[in-house]
């Protein structure tokens, strides 16, 4: 038989209980999200990138920092008015104070811009004080830990203030950095701020925010049962 042949949602839906008729395609989920590198201890591997923050009166500023992958302590950040190559290895240099040793070298994960790959860094990572790893090149993760601090820099504190000079901006990115590494909990690490995690000296947050928490709970259960309108008393 052929030509068109006409049923309702039910005798469809009994068929295709019936005969298990199934569609011909799979459906296509997408990926799961992936844990990026991670380390197992301070200065075991590090960030770096570069960011344009824009002025009011159209000019660029270009924001370097160092960011540690264990503990996300900012290490080091420079401000400038111009891009420069230079100002990579001087970031470094000053991350590194007293940590950079032969032997035990930090691995560096960063993008391919000139910034990371150009005659001064290839120095520095000549000399054996720094190993190099390419994102997305020599590995297939990202630098996403360090993109991720600029979203939170830029749209949590920076966009809420007036950029209208650089040293506007330089006074604001202080403030940030260190209300980040000194006072900020993080949620990976159960209340400890960076700084914390980096030295070493909160191992009892977690604990102490547990306790501090079932407190609160029966300190707020207590006040309530406490209430009393005039109807019930």
């Amino acid at each position: 038989m052929s030509g068109s042949r006409f049923a309702s949602a039910s005798t469809w839906q009994r068929l295709v209980r019936e005969r298990g008729w199934r569609r011909p395609r799979l459906r296509v989920h997408p990926e799961s999200p992936t844990v990026g590198i991670r380390a197992t201890r301070p200065n075991d591997i590090w960030h770096t990138d570069t960011t344009i923050i824009r002025l009011l009166d159209g000019t660029k500023a270009y924001l370097h920092a160092v960011i540690d992958n264990f503990s996300r302590r900012i290490l080091s950040w420079r401000l400038a008015d111009r891009f420069e190559v230079g100002n990579s290895v001087a970031l470094l240099l000053e991350a590194g104070r007293g940590v950079l040793r032969a032997g035990d070298p930090p691995t560096l994960l960063a993008d391919s811009g000139v910034e990371n790959k150009n005659g001064a860094v290839d120095e520095l990572i000549e000399s054996g004080l720094l190993r190099r790893i390419l994102a997305m090149t020599e590995i297939r993760y990202s630098n996403s830990m360090i993109e991720a601090w600029w979203r939170s820099l830029k749209h949590h504190w920076l966009f809420l203030n007036e950029l209208d000079t650089i040293s506007r901006v330089r006074k604001l990115v202080e403030f940030y950095v260190q209300e980040h590494n000194s006072k900020l909990p993080h949620s990976a690490f159960r209340g400890q701020t960076p700084d914390e995690m980096y030295v070493g000296t909160g191992a009892d947050v977690p604990e102490k925010l547990v306790e501090d928490r079932a407190a609160a709970r029966q300190r707020w259960l207590e006040a309530n049962r406490a209430l009393r309108c005039q109807v019930c008393a």
